[in-house]
């Protein structure tokens, strides 16, 4: 239902909010355009540093746990530094790009925009392009730099714990993919500045939120943070630097 503010006289005189048109589904002169290509660069640098921080991360945090090197099981950032590195790189990166490219950083977000008539296919598909590669780019720093804790720590790569069913993890994978790209949604909703809404809320904010409760939300339904993946490109970027070792450089 739409929202009509009323005149003087009980007349309407339109929607107190703008709902922008639907993008066409294919809009061939996008690639004649500078900002376009300017769009890829900013979601390429942004999945390649999300990826690159929060895999550090993980790896840095299963070193410090590692009843082999440290017998201190409560060294390390602990899963709530895992959370905030996830929520604190989404929250800073989506500020970098959204006046460049939307600040999407997830082929799910991408896709979900793409059905919303958001964006066209041909941004569409260039972004999840653009946002894997950055991501492959990113755990390859990551292997470059810290080579051995790569190695034995399987790159922080996802994996079900044990005792659960793949039908277990998948169903909380479609559950936290669907809170963030609802929260995606509902941040950006024209109808927020609508005159009756509450006040709106900065869109940022809830996407370092979402990030952030994903991983507690997983920790407690399944008990160990290796099953957390909302965002895809981070395990095809894992597997791709475990199947392609002679392309990423490796430091003795």
């Amino acid at each position: 239902m739409t929202k009509d503010a009323a005149g003087e006289k009980g007349s309407f005189s339109g929607k107190d909010y703008q709902d922008p048109p639907p993008e066409p589904l294919f809009d061939a002169t996008e690639l004649g355009r500078w900002s376009f290509y300017r769009a890829l660069i900013a979601e390429f640098i942004a999945t390649l540093l999300f990826l690159y921080v929060t895999v550090m991360t993980v790896i840095g945090y299963k070193s410090q746990t590692d009843p082999t090197l440290n017998p201190d099981q409560c060294a390390g950032v602990g899963v709530l530094g895992i959370a905030w590195a996830f929520g604190g790189m989404i929250f800073i990166l989506v500020y970098c790009t959204a006046g460049i490219s939307g600040g999407h950083i997830n082929p799910a977000v991408t896709f979900g925009l793409f059905l919303a008539r958001k964006v066209t296919l041909v941004r569409a598909v260039m972004y999840m392009v653009a946002q894997c590669l950055g991501a492959i780019c990113g755990v390859a720093l990551v292997k470059s730099f810290q080579s051995s804790y790569y190695t034995r720590y399987g790159g922080g790569a996802n994996g079900l714990t044990h005792g659960y069913s793949i039908g277990t993890g998948v169903a909380a994978e479609i559950i936290g993919t669907f809170v963030l790209v609802y929260t995606v949604f509902s941040a950006t909703d024209p109808k927020r500045s609508a005159r009756d809404s509450h006040v709106p809320v900065s869109s940022l904010f809830p996407f370092c939120l979402v990030s952030y409760d994903d991983v507690i939300m997983r920790v407690s339904w399944l008990g160990h943070f290796e099953i957390h993946r909302i965002n895809g490109i981070r395990r095809i970027s894992v597997s791709y630097t475990a199947i392609r070792p002679t392309m990423i450089p490796s430091k003795r």
